[in-house]
């Protein structure tokens, strides 16, 4: 479990991280979310002891990282992917890390064959490619076997298959009752592989849910109707302004309700006398309802 509790840092008069408080549970898959500049990398390498908070704690199974003994076997981090030695090879990077925490020599084969990377075991790490490099980085995390993984941005340079092979790693970590916490902003990916959701904007804390409820609770319901003709349009686009439901238009002969829902509309469709073509109510995506929640924490956002 990571406890993070009052967490705050500041350089000179900047705060990044402000107050932050959260568990990441075992057992799950919690994802890590704000937009750049939020405060996710500067957290994350303030539970692994990289850098100091100015107040509060992060603490791994009720410790700070400075206190564990052999850290790499509790905790397991990939963070940055190009922290490595270049000239080393894949399989001597790694077993410089296993002696360096009393890890058998033994595991090092067994991690390069968990992330793929057997056959090049022997190869330059500064030879690797994008996606070869996080795999290393993945290896690196998994090396001491422990119960909490931490991973910062673990799909970069990945190609889709690595992508998945990633998400289904994550989900078979945390099913084995680990601690996955797991920073991304690759909405469509945390929306699959995620059970819980930890956002932060500006360095507070702007939600703590499971996935289901913040997407529930940072978006609208919508319900879209296709008719046939445009003349039935205008007829149900006159009755919902009389019921004073919000509507937009959608596609060719669609409306698109808020905040009602589907029997509504299908029952005063008939009443109407109206022939329909679609009717389904639309759920949010995680990207939608991520940037309803953090429209006002972007730092440093483009201009439109």
């Amino acid at each position: 479990m990571i406890t993070v509790s009052g967490l705050t840092k500041r350089y000179g008069e900047k705060t990044v991280v402000d107050g932050l408080g959260f568990l990441v549970e075992p057992g799950k898959v919690t994802g890590f979310l704000g937009p750049n500049g939020a405060g996710k990398s500067t957290t994350m390498r303030m539970v692994v002891g990289l850098d100091e908070p100015t107040a509060g704690h992060a603490l791994v199974g009720g410790k700070r990282y400075a206190e564990l003994a052999y850290p790499l076997r509790e905790v397991g981090a990939l963070l940055d992917a190009k922290a490595l030695h270049p000239g080393r090879s894949a399989g001597k990077h790694l077993l410089a890390m296993a002696r360096s925490n009393g890890i058998p020599a033994s595991r090092v084969e067994e991690v390069l064959a968990t992330v793929g990377l057997s056959d090049v075991a022997g190869k330059r790490a500064g030879q690797f490619s994008l996606g070869m490099g996080q795999r290393l980085g993945v290896a690196g995390a998994l090396l001491g076997d422990p119960q909490v993984l931490m991973f910062d941005e673990p799909v970069n340079g990945l190609d889709p298959d690595g992508v998945r092979w990633m998400r289904q790693l994550m989900r078979s970590l945390a099913a084995e009752g680990r601690t996955v916490f797991v920073s991304s902003h690759l909405m469509s990916e945390m929306q699959l592989t995620a059970d819980r959701l930890v956002v932060i904007g500006k360095g507070k804390l702007l939600s703590d849910a499971p996935i289901d409820e913040f997407i529930a609770a940072n978006s609208r319901s919508v319900v879209s109707v296709r008719l046939t003709r445009r003349d039935d349009v205008d007829t149900l686009a006159g009755r919902l302004r009389a019921d004073r439901i919000r509507f937009e238009p959608g596609s060719e002969n669609e409306l698109l309700a808020h905040e009602t829902s589907v029997k509504y509309l299908g029952d005063l469709a008939y009443d109407l006398g109206l022939r329909l073509h679609g009717l389904a109510e639309r759920t949010a995506s995680l990207e939608q309802a991520y940037m309803e929640l953090t429209a006002s924490s972007v730092e440093y956002g483009a201009a439109a």
